[in-house]
């Protein structure tokens, strides 16, 4: 079967108020022990798959969960077991899965990869999880007399290591799953609760959990862009290519949320998030009339967020890597340290944020919803991604061509540093320089090409689609370069007002600014003179 929910992390200020509403006549407390098992090289975990043995009150349960059909929703398939012989099996400290069981159910797809018999015999108990769950079911009747009906369950407790009690990990987390009825009751509830309480979505499993205790890690690594999760076919409606693409967007933005709501500072999951909110931005702009149920609200809080996250996130690269690359080539050193204490709006501050967390949920349920509903639904989304791609590629161009025209007119340094203001929150989206517009614009053109070439590249002009496409990131990457180093010239320039020191820096972001242009003059040329795929 698949389960479909919701898992959020409680914060600490609304625990109180949160516990009082689990806590009511009706909640039910049950102790869960949980046995899980894997692979000693966690090959289970590696393909999104969870196993365990688990004591449900008096009752034990075998389960397994794999990915299911959506964001929210999982595969689950649950089989009661014998205690008389679970306890004998406890008593010679010989608990094991029985993999058979799985031949004959949907699960099997899941596990086609592996050798069952193979995988039984290598199978060892990882960790174990003492959890204490109250559980309380919220019901709605419809008009058609039947009833929407979730089970809200609280969760408290601790993750155990397999073969050293000693290391431990703390569970605190609230989960809404959907028992029965529809999917926007599920949703609404969640809204309804996380308005209420400040509760941040969170993908990681408590398998996922036990496996970072097992590797000594507190949170899994940064998620990059993986377009070939990308589910969609030739004949894609336009409603369904919408959805497919902010699904794989989600499938970035996440995970990678998750670890940064769970206490993460770590630089790469402030960068992929970003990444993957910029990549969510521009599909939803590019593709905003291919569905009806775009929200327009979407956009301006995921801009804000975006931003948020780069002022930090350059702080914390010039801290944690330019510096020291600058101080190796002989670079007095520069503390950044207060700087970054200073930013008022930390990363876990802005994706803590109601507005965030809100518009990720309406996100994914827009992901697990019906396109065929949608007057666009026999409109293919083929047919309107070329006009798309063109008038981006076109709006690049005529860009470019400003940016050659004030190039010929002014000096390289005079045209990265006109008009800046040098306050560490400049965002550069918000520039009227052309190359600002530029690399905003090619950055738009390579995303919205990457989620078309399935549907527009044909076998025969696959090199020609890899050329293109290669030609346009080496361009969108060395205005990148040169935004960045830009951005790097500003910082130091402005701190040399409160440290000398910092005159180190400013002057070598100077004097690389100067030598950039030729570069990205030829990566620009190379990208103009390609024939485009579509």
């Amino acid at each position: 079967m698949q389960e479909i929910e919701l898992k959020f992390l409680v914060p600490e200020s609304r625990l109180k108020g949160l516990m009082r509403q689990t806590h009511v006549k009706s909640s039910q407390v049950t102790q869960l022990a949980a046995h899980y098992y894997d692979t000693p090289d966690q090959q289970l975990a590696q393909a999104g798959i969870g196993l365990r043995i688990r004591k449900e009150g008096d009752t034990w349960v075998q389960t397994i969960k794999a990915s299911g059909d959506g964001i929210a929703a999982r595969l689950e398939h649950n089989a009661i077991l014998d205690n008389e012989q679970v306890q004998t099996m406890l008593d010679n400290n010989e608990l094991m899965p029985n993999l058979a069981i799985y031949q004959d159910t949907p699960i099997a797809a899941a596990l086609a990869d592996f050798k069952l018999k193979k995988l039984a015999k290598n199978l060892t108990r990882l960790y174990v999880t003492d959890v204490e769950r109250t559980t309380r079911l919220l019901t709605e009747s419809n008009e058609d007399e039947t009833d929407n009906c979730i089970e809200m369950a609280y969760d408290h407790g601790e993750i155990i290591h397999g073969t050293d009690d000693s290391l431990r990990k703390a569970i605190q987390e609230i989960e809404f799953e959907l028992a029965s009825g529809d999917l926007d009751f599920l949703f609404t509830t969640a809204k309804t609760w996380c308005k209420r309480y400040k509760l941040c979505l969170s993908t990681v499993t408590k398998a996922e959990n036990g496996g970072l205790l097992i590797n000594g890690q507190n949170h899994s690594p940064a998620v990059n862009a993986n377009l070939s999760q990308l589910q969609i076919d030739k004949d894609s409606s336009a409603p369904a290519f919408i959805r497919a693409v902010v699904h794989n967007c989600l499938l970035q933005i996440l995970p990678n949320s998750s670890a940064i709501v769970a206490g993460s500072i770590d630089d790469d999951h402030i960068l992929q998030l970003r990444i993957g909110i910029d990549r969510l931005r521009t599909a939803l702009k590019a593709f905003t009339d291919f569905s009806d149920e775009i929200n327009p609200e979407w956009l301006p809080i995921l801009k804000q967020t975006a931003t948020l996250l780069s002022d930090y996130y350059q702080l914390a690269y010039i801290n944690a890597q330019i510096e020291p690359e600058l101080q190796a080539c002989g670079a007095p050193a520069v503390d950044w340290t207060t700087d970054i204490e200073n930013i008022k709006i930390t990363p876990i501050n802005t994706l803590q944020a109601n507005d965030f967390q809100i518009t990720l949920l309406e996100l994914i349920a827009f992901t697990m919803s019906d396109p065929s509903i949608e007057p666009q639904t026999d409109q293919l989304a083929r047919d309107k991604l070329t006009k798309v791609l063109s008038k981006q590629y076109k709006k690049c161009l005529k860009t470019n061509k400003k940016a050659d025209e004030i190039s010929d007119e002014v000096s390289v340094t005079e045209l990265v540093s006109n008009d800046v203001d040098l306050d560490v929150n400049t965002d550069i989206a918000d520039n009227d320089q052309p190359e600002s517009d530029l690399l905003d614009q090619l950055r738009d053109l390579r995303y919205i090409s990457e989620f078309s070439t399935p549907l527009l590249s044909k076998k025969k002009a696959k090199k020609k689609t890899k050329r293109w496409l290669k030609r346009l990131i080496k361009a969108q990457k060395a205005l990148e370069q040169l935004n960045d180093d830009n951005q790097y010239q500003q910082f130091y320039e402005l701190k040399s007002t409160t440290d000398a020191n910092a005159l180190y820096g400013a002057g070598w972001f100077t004097a690389i600014l100067t030598d950039d242009q030729s570069h990205i003059d030829a990566c620009l040329a190379k990208f103009a003179d390609s024939s485009t795929f579509w």
